[in-house]
C-alpha cells in the first residue's frame, strides 16, 4: 500500500533556466533573476494492494515530482509519504526494496544484455545471481522478450526498452510498483502488452500487487484503473473511479471530465 499525504517540493530556477532545490544556496551563481517554483504544493492519494491507481494531470502539474519523492530521490519539504506503513524519508532503502520503479527515462545500460541489466538490479537488492537469473527468465516468459534476453540493449526499440524495464524493477518482486509514463513511444501492440501485464500483477495470482502510473492517455485510464487522482498547479483537485468522476463533472466523456477537473481554476483554502 502506498500514501501520500500533503506533500510539497519546491525548486529555484536561476535566469539560465537552470534549476535547483529551493532554499539551497546558489553555488556562485546570481541569484537577482533567480524565481521559485512550487512543483508540488498539496498532494495527497492512498494505492491500496490489489488495485491500480492512475495520476492524471497536465504537463507541469507535478505528477512526475510526486513519483521522484515517492522513490526517495527528491525529499519532501512537507508531508509525509509511506509505503506498505514505512516512512520513505526515514528508511528508504526499507522502502525501495518493497517498490518497483519505471521512470520516464528507462535508464538501462545499452552496453549489457537485457538479462545482464536485469540480473545486476536483483544484486543490487540482495538478490543470488542464480535467485536473479531465474526470476529474470520468469519474467521474459511474462512479458514475451525470451528472445531478447540475450541481446544488447543498445538498438532496442521503445517497446522492447520497456519490457526490459519493467521486468528490471520487477526482479525483487516488490509489493508496490510505480510507473511514469509507461507507454510513452509505445507502438498499439506494446501498449497492449503492458496492460495485459498489469492488469495480471494486480489480481492474486499476479501478487495483488499495488500500481501507480501516470499517463496522459485517457483510454489507459479507463481501461485499467480502479481509482483516479487528479493533479493540477501542484494539488490534488479530485479523487475517485472514473464513474464518480464522471457523475461529478456531469460529462458522459472522461477526456471532458478531466479537462473540467485538471483545468477549472484551484481554489485554496484561507
Amino acid at each position: 500500500m502506498i500514501e501520500v499525504s500533503g506533500v510539497a517540493r519546491s525548486f529555484f530556477v536561476a535566469g539560465s533556466g537552470r534549476r535547483g532545490f529551493a532554499g539551497l544556496p546558489g553555488l556562485g551563481r546570481k541569484r537577482e533573476a533567480s524565481r521559485v517554483v512550487h512543483a508540488v504544493r498539496d498532494v495527497s492519494f492512498s494505492a491500496p494492494a490489489g488495485q491500480i491507481i492512475g495520476l492524471l494531470g497536465p504537463n507541469g502539474a507535478g505528477k512526475t515530482t510526486t513519483l521522484r519523492m515517492l522513490a526517495g530521490l527528491i525529499t519532501p519539504e512537507a508531508g509525509r509519504l509511506s509505503v506498505d506503513g514505512i516512512d520513505v524519508v526515514a528508511r528508504p532503502r526499507e522502502v525501495l526494496a518493497r517498490m518497483g520503479v519505471l521512470s520516464d527515462s528507462r535508464g538501462l545500460y545499452p552496453r549489457l544484455t537485457a538479462r545482464e541489466n536485469i540480473v545486476y538490479y536483483g544484486a543490487l537488492h540482495g538478490m543470488e545471481r542464480e535467485a536473479a537469473d531465474a526470476r529474470a527468465q520468469d519474467l521474459a516468459r511474462m512479458f514475451d522478450m525470451t528472445a531478447l534476453l540475450d541481446r544488447r540493449t543498445d538498438g532496442f526499440s521503445q517497446g522492447e526498452r520497456m519490457k526490459t524495464a519493467l521486468a528490471r524493477a520487477l526482479v525483487h518482486d516488490p509489493a508496490n510498483i510505480v510507473l511514469d509514463e509507461p507507454t510513452n513511444g509505445l507502438d498499439v501492440l506494446a501498449t497492449r502488452a503492458l496492460r495485459d501485464s498489469l492488469r495480471w500483477l494486480r489480481t492474486p495470482a499476479g501478487g495483488a500487487k499495488c500500481i501507480v502510473f501516470s499517463t496522459h492517455i485517457m483510454q489507459e485510464v479507463e481501461r485499467l484503473c480502479d481509482s483516479v487522482v487528479v493533479v493540477a498547479e501542484g494539488r490534488t483537485v479530485a479523487s475517485g473511479t472514473v464513474p464518480e468522476l464522471l457523475a461529478r463533472t456531469g460529462q458522459t466523456d472522461f477526456e471532458e471530465a478531466f479537462v473540467a477537473l485538471a483545468f477549472a481554476p484551484v481554489k485554496v483554502a484561507a
